[in-house]
């Protein structure tokens, strides 16, 4: 009963395109898409460790979340990249396994990190008084560390109940990585009971954090609405905005993919969804983070006048 009826040792994925000519393009535009991403959060990094003025909780977040997002593209894009130019989409069963469960535990992670991110905005705009206590460091380390162990603690269960399932044929993957509903479809054997655990866990993940998300915010624009500073009003909306915008599109795309049927009409359907929120989000954190925030403009701008400074003092030593 306990044998291992795994007899696949590699699967194949089909990828975004078949087409050799449009593979080399999307390869020059992961490739772009990639750079930047890692390039954007990597600023975000250095901006908040450099600036004193950045070390508060909200940055302190931002920054877990840059270091989440370098991880995660790196655990999906670089063999993307590497099946694009090759043209080959082979992947051995052992390192289909680790992407599975690395890209499922960091995206659990970023799942409840927006969360916690929500509620610090609450308590921000709604309790600024008791703010500073609520929010200390103890209780950031607490939260981003939740986060990233619930992650990680319900990739493992998922994974692993994946993986203790038998996978005797066929090995073709309709996706452009291991992920674990697609990979859950090629096993030989009665999948129910995994796909009631993915089910559970996906509640946890992705309902309970939005139900986190939206509640805050909808305490926040009603503290937002009783504010008589119009400035104070317009800085609140936008803070919020730009990370009701993460959420839509990251909660949005990964609800599609883990909680609603899927229709054998569409079979492309799965990977075009997860474009999204493998390739798309963690671009568009950095930018919508910093794109209208002046404090991190003002970081930047300290970073360029001491590098100017100290560019001047080493032509002066010459």
């Amino acid at each position: 009963m306990g044998e291992n009826f795994t007899t696949i040792k590699e699967f194949i994925l089909l990828g975004l395109s078949s087409d050799r000519k449009t593979q080399i393009l999307l390869f020059l535009v992961v490739l772009i898409i990639y750079l930047l991403t890692i390039m954007g959060n990597l600023l975000i990094i250095m901006l908040v460790r450099a600036d004193s003025a950045l070390h508060t909780p909200m940055y302190f977040f931002l920054t877990q979340l840059s270091c989440l997002e370098i991880c995660y593209v790196t655990s999906t894009l670089p063999q993307m990249l590497a099946h694009l130019l090759s043209g080959n989409g082979a992947i051995s069963f052992t390192r289909c396994a680790a992407q599975m469960y690395i890209s499922l535990a960091l995206g659990g992670t970023e799942c409840l990190l927006l969360a916690a991110m929500a509620y610090d905005r609450y308590l921000a705009i709604c309790h600024p008084l008791l703010y500073a206590i609520a929010m200390g460091r103890w209780r950031q380390v607490q939260l981003s560390s939740i986060s990233w162990a619930g992650g990680f603690l319900l990739g493992s269960i998922n994974a692993g109940s994946t993986l203790r399932l038998p996978f005797c044929g066929p090995n073709h993957i309709n996706h452009f990585f291991c992920e674990l509903p697609v990979v859950l479809k090629l096993s030989c054997a009665d999948t129910h009971i995994t796909e009631g655990f993915m089910f559970l866990a996906s509640v946890l993940m992705l309902l309970i954090p939005v139900s986190v998300i939206l509640t805050s915010y909808g305490l926040i624009l009603s503290s937002v609405l009783q504010m008589r500073s119009n400035a104070g009003r317009r800085k609140a909306f936008s803070t919020c905005a730009s990370h009701l915008i993460v959420v839509t599109l990251f909660y949005g795309t990964v609800i599609s993919m883990y909680m609603i049927p899927r229709s054998s009409s569409a079979p492309d359907r799965d990977k075009h969804i997860a474009v999204f929120y493998i390739v798309v989000t963690p671009l568009l954190n950095p930018v919508i983070y910093s794109l209208r925030n002046k404090d991190i403009h003002g970081a930047v701008a300290k970073m360029l006048q001491k590098s100017g400074f100290e560019q001047k003092k080493m032509s002066v030593a010459l």
